[in-house]
């Protein structure tokens, strides 16, 4: 069953007199790239969270906010005074190399992340574990919430190909007719050309049987049905695999195409037109699969 790359899961948990929040934002993309927003006492376990992240979430566009506060409401904000002290030096440098105004920088300064609050203090060994806990929670929720996404998908990408078959079909309605149009206006062609005297009717028929032959899309039919029923079977995986979709989409293109280049017939050309529109869809739509 396939995904989508497009995503929200949150999590929470009160343990130790800490709340610990978890959100999880997703949008598609051809990479993992994971944007990751850590409280300063979890910033040795960064490696970690990415590499769970990255096994869980596989692809994407991925903003992952992790949030631990104290508990208590009535708690008292505490200033990392140190630290305040750090970015005030900064911001000052910073203003002066600039020539900015330098009457608000205090204001910016407990503004800026750990200043305030008990975010200072360290989260041990158990709060740690607690932490991948509500990280793990808040993935499962975003998976889900891929999987319903998916689901909408898969039902979308099965009706392009549904259609995309259906006009297929309509090609053998034109191709009978298609064949017996181009006999007959080489037939006029050459009658036009050449005496009837100089006609050779066995060098004629040998030249329309070539030339038939170098216009018959049967195998381009059989292959296009082919790599349609492969996609059919893909989304029926167990894993979601949109690049494998992309891929046997590509080639459906590389059919329809030669398919128009040899079909020499208006109604069949119109037909092409229409797949070829069908099959934009479904790439489309292949953007946004996991």
């Amino acid at each position: 069953m396939i995904q989508s790359m497009t995503g929200y899961g949150k999590a929470e948990a009160l343990k130790n007199g800490r709340t610990v929040r978890v959100e999880i934002r997703s949008l598609n993309s051809k990479f993992f790239d994971l944007n990751l927003r850590l409280p300063y006492s979890l910033k040795e376990k960064e490696i970690e969270v990415r590499n769970l992240t990255t096994e869980s979430l596989h692809r994407g566009k991925i903003d992952l906010f992790i949030n631990v506060t104290e508990g208590s409401l009535e708690k008292p904000q505490e200033i990392n005074v140190a630290l305040a002290k750090k970015y005030f030096r900064q911001l000052k440098s910073l203003a002066k190399a600039v020539g900015a105004d330098k009457k608000d920088l205090l204001s910016i300064t407990m503004q800026l992340p750990e200043v305030l609050s008990g975010q200072k203090n360290n989260v041990d060994e158990k709060e740690q574990a607690i932490v991948f806990e509500v990280i793990q929670e808040a993935i499962k929720d975003i998976v889900q919430f891929r999987r319903s996404e998916g689901k909408t998908l898969d039902k979308i990408l099965r009706a392009n190909i549904t259609t995309l078959l259906s006009l297929l079909k309509e090609v053998e309605i034109f191709e009978k007719d298609r064949i017996e149009t181009i006999r007959k206006r080489l037939h006029h062609q050459l009658s036009e050309l050449i005496s009837s005297e100089e006609y050779d009717r066995n060098r004629f028929e040998q030249e329309l049987i070539y030339y038939i032959e170098k216009m018959d899309f049967t195998e381009e039919k059989v292959r296009l049905q082919s790599h349609c029923d492969f996609f059919l079977q893909t989304l029926d995986d167990k894993d979601s695999n949109g690049r494998r979709l992309g891929f046997i989409s590509q080639e459906i293109g590389r059919e329809i195409n030669t398919l128009g280049s040899k079909a020499n017939d208006a109604a069949i050309q119109k037909i092409i037109v229409q797949m070829k529109d069908e099959l934009e869809k479904i790439k489309e739509q292949l953007l946004n699969v996991l």
